[in-house]
């Protein structure tokens, strides 16, 4: 359907709902198409890759058919952590060349994701956590890890929430 609308601002406006609207598949699907358009390689094979997970998520073997929001939120941090620690490979080996492109990669992915807390604010989240489970050792980092995964998941890298658990731990 084709409206035609002399106020561009409304048209914005609608266009806008629309695309908020749309599951985050279909914003990835919409990604594609701009970025071929704009002939962004970075930003085309960025997209890809998550569809590409995307399908094989849909075509797995007792796998469910239909993707959440969630679900494709958990590929996207997955590849954002592949891509990173592919670069740090590309660095280690002399390749800066492939490494820059990983990391323009993983930025490219990075906006699809909720906003990343800072150390600090992970750091007091952990407090509050080891407060309320109640540890006061290295020995209970398990108790620990398990609701601060679950807690911070999707708002800080796994890497992150250990290192500072294990800081902390260690200091009490």
């Amino acid at each position: 359907m084709v409206v035609l609308c002399e106020d561009t601002d409304f048209f914005l406006y609608l266009y806008t709902k629309k695309v908020n609207h749309m599951s985050l598949e279909q914003q990835i699907q919409e990604a594609i198409k701009e970025a071929m358009k704009a002939k962004d390689a970075v930003a085309l094979s960025a997209n890809r890759a998550i569809k590409g997970e995307i399908l094989l998520f849909k075509t797995a073997e007792g796998g469910a058919k239909e993707v959440t929001d969630g679900d494709i939120l958990k590929m996207i941090q997955k590849l954002v952590k592949q891509r990173k620690e592919a670069a740090e490979q590309f660095v280690a080996g002399a390749r800066q060349d492939l490494a820059d492109n990983e990391l323009a990669e993983a930025a490219a992915l990075e906006k699809y994701l909720p906003k990343q807390l800072s150390p600090d604010e992970v750091k007091a989240k952990i407090q509050e956590i080891i407060a309320q489970v109640g540890a006061t050792s290295i020995r209970d980092m398990g108790k620990v890890m398990g609701v601060a995964n679950k807690a911070l998941a999707g708002l800080s890298d796994g890497r992150t929430i250990s290192g500072i658990v294990k800081e902390l731990l260690s200091q009490a």
